[in-house]
C-alpha cells in the first residue's frame, strides 16, 4: 500500500448531504500524503465508461457547504455483470489507480465487495446515505441533515394542521428502515410514528386519534415511513376512513426534498473526519472495509459485516413516542 501513488474516488447510489464534504476530505488528505486523486463521474457507471477527472485541492474548494455530489451519481446495471466489472478494473489500471474510495450505501458496498473478490483491488467505503441503515456506524453521512429537513417541514405543516383542525399523514423516506421517521417523529412531537420494522395496527391508531379528539386535541401529525407494512401515507389515510369518525385528513409526501440541502454542522464534521480516516485506512493496508464512527471513535467494519448484519431501530424510542403522547 505504501507504493500507491494515485487513487480513485466515486459517489454512488442515492445522494446525501455531506457527500461533497467527504470528497473534499478524501482529496485533501490524499494530497497531504502525496497521493494523486482521480474523481469518477456518475459512480460505477462512470467507472465502466472511463469517465475519470483529476482532482486537486482547488477542485474541492467551496464545496463543503453544498448538498448533492459534484461527482454526480447514477445506478449502473452494467456493473452488476462480470463483463462490466472487468471493464471497470481495466479502466482503473489504465488510469494507474492503486486503490479506490467509494461513498454510498448498502448497494455501493455490495458492488465494491464483489469487485474486490474478483480483482483483489483495495477499496475503502464511506457511509453516505440519509437512511442511517448501515451496520457498523452510529450515524451515516446525510442522516442528520435529512432529520432537520423533515423537522422543518413538519413544523410548518403543524401550523396548518392546527389552524384547520386536521390530521396530517406525512410520508418520509425509509423503504426498509424507519430511522428517519422515528427520530424526526420524536423531535417534532408527532402523535404517532409508523415504521417498517413494526406491524401497524390501524384499528389501534384510529382509537388513539379518537381518544385525542375526546380530549379536545383537534389536530395530529402522523409520520409514516414509506415502507410501512400498512402502505404509504395515501393508502393509510384511505384505510382509516373505513373505521369511521369525523376526521379531516390530509397527506403530505416529503419525498426527495429530504435528500437535498446544505449539510448540517454535524454532517460536515462526520464526513470530514471519515474522509480523512479513509485515506489513513488505505495507508494502513486496509481494504474491503467501511470506515464508520461508534461512540465518537473511528472504526473499521468489513464490508461483509456491513452488508450481512441488519441495523436495528431502538424499540425503546417507539415507547418514548407513546409516553410523550399519553
Amino acid at each position: 500500500m505504501g507504493q500507491i501513488k494515485k487513487i480513485a474516488v466515486l459517489t454512488s447510489g442515492g445522494d446525501s448531504p455531506g457527500m461533497n464534504a467527504a470528497l473534499r476530505a478524501v482529496v485533501r488528505k490524499a494530497i497531504h500524503e502525496n497521493i494523486k486523486v482521480m474523481g469518477i463521474m456518475r459512480g460505477y457507471e462512470g467507472l465502466i465508461n472511463n469517465d475519470f477527472v483529476p482532482l486537486s485541492s482547488k477542485s474541492v474548494g467551496n464545496i463543503i457547504q453544498r448538498g448533492g455530489t459534484i461527482l454526480k451519481t447514477a445506478r449502473s446495471e452494467k456493473f452488476r455483470t462480470v463483463e462490466g466489472r472487468k471493464q471497470a478494473y481495466e479502466n482503473l489500471l489504465k488510469n494507474k489507480c492503486g486503490a479506490m474510495i467509494v461513498i454510498g450505501g448498502d448497494g455501493t458496498f455490495k458492488g465494491a465487495r464483489i469487485f474486490i473478490e474478483e480483482h483483489n483491488f483495495p477499496i475503502v467505503g464511506l457511509p453516505g446515505t440519509i437512511d442511517n441503515d448501515l451496520y457498523g456506524t452510529d450515524m451515516t453521512i446525510g442522516f442528520d441533515t435529512a432529520l432537520n429537513t423533515v423537522i422543518e417541514a413538519v413544523d410548518k405543516i403543524r401550523d396548518t394542521a392546527a389552524s384547520h383542525e386536521r390530521i396530517f399523514f406525512i410520508e418520509v423516506m425509509g423503504r426498509d428502515a424507519g430511522f428517519i421517521a422515528l427520530r424526526s417523529g420524536i423531535a417534532c412531537g408527532a402523535e404517532a410514528v409508523l415504521v417498517p420494522e413494526v406491524h401497524t395496527d390501524l384499528e389501534a391508531l384510529h382509537k388513539r386519534l379518537t381518544n385525542y379528539m375526546s380530549k379536545k386535541k383537534t389536530s395530529s401529525i402522523i409520520l409514516v415511513a414509506e415502507g410501512d407494512d400498512a402502505g404509504g401515507a395515501f393508502q393509510i389515510k384511505e384505510q382509516m376512513k373505513s373505521y369511521g369518525g369525523e376526521f379531516d385528513m390530509k397527506v403530505t409526501v416529503l419525498g426527495h426534498i429530504q435528500r437535498g440541502g446544505s449539510p448540517t454542522a454535524y454532517d460536515r464534521y462526520l464526513a470530514s473526519r471519515l474522509g480523512v480516516a479513509s485515506i489513513e485506512a488505505l495507508l494502513d493496508d486496509q481494504r474491503s472495509i467501511m470506515v464508520g464512527m461508534i461512540n465518537k471513535e473511528v472504526v473499521h467494519v468489513p464490508f461483509n459485516q456491513t452488508i450481512k448484519h441488519h441495523k436495528e431501530i431502538d424499540q425503546q424510542l417507539l415507547k418514548v413516542v407513546d409516553i410523550l403522547n399519553s
